[in-house]
């Protein structure tokens, strides 16, 4: 057995990253069977980011191949406005918005796409004082293993060389893992001025 290795996104990897996203997006867990689309998840997640921001895109390979990513950006708003000009416009024609149907009645993947068509943006509170983010996912059988901490550590690494100081994740309530993965390394709960009760749970590191 081979040990891990970790190195920059490539085009080859695409499929793996958008493979880990659906078997990972459903609160950490597999969320395969609530998609028609497997691929929405990564068009939102973790895609652009490869496409895009490349040089703070990492995988985590072991014998079977890539098992992980950890992606991100320094300036999350510059990169919402980046989205808006070079990666949404695609897939808006790709993906009918669900607007004019009842929310209600929307499917997992109708929700998805309606996120391409609106995209959630993080509070200003939360990106004026931690301006960079950072998601990191890893397939079952890396889940664990400090597999995570290790992947994160060489990100950060290379953040750190880009001037990056301050970073913020967004992260599901109800999965109760990812929150204590994040808080293990370092990152703390955010408490909001408008604090409203919201399925995302913010947290930052400074």
């Amino acid at each position: 057995m081979r040990a891990l290795e970790i190195r920059q996104v490539g085009p080859a990897d695409l499929d793996a990253v958008y493979a880990i996203s659906l078997a990972t997006g459903h609160n950490g867990g597999d969320a395969s069977h609530l998609y028609q689309d497997g691929k929405l998840l990564g068009h939102i997640y973790s895609a652009p980011y490869a496409a895009l921001e490349a040089r703070l895109a990492l995988v985590i390979e072991d014998d079977e191949g890539v098992a992980g990513f950890a992606v991100g950006t320094p300036d999350t708003q510059r990169w919402h406005d980046r989205l808006e000009a070079e990666w949404w416009p695609q897939l808006r024609r790709e993906y009918d918005d669900p607007s004019t149907i009842p929310s209600a009645q929307w499917s997992a993947d109708q929700r998805r796409a309606f996120a391409i068509h609106h995209p959630e943006q993080p509070p200003k509170q939360v990106v004026e004082a931690y301006p960079a983010h950072v998601h990191l996912n890893l397939s079952p059988r890396l889940q664990g293993r400090g597999a995570g901490a290790l992947l994160f550590s060489e990100w950060v690494a290379r953040a750190s060389r880009l001037g990056i100081k301050a970073m913020h994740v967004g992260v599901n309530r109800a999965n109760g893992r990812a929150v204590r993965f994040w808080s293990k390394l370092g990152f703390e709960q955010l408490q909001l001025a408008d604090d409203c009760p919201s399925r995302t749970i913010w947290m930052g590191r400074s």
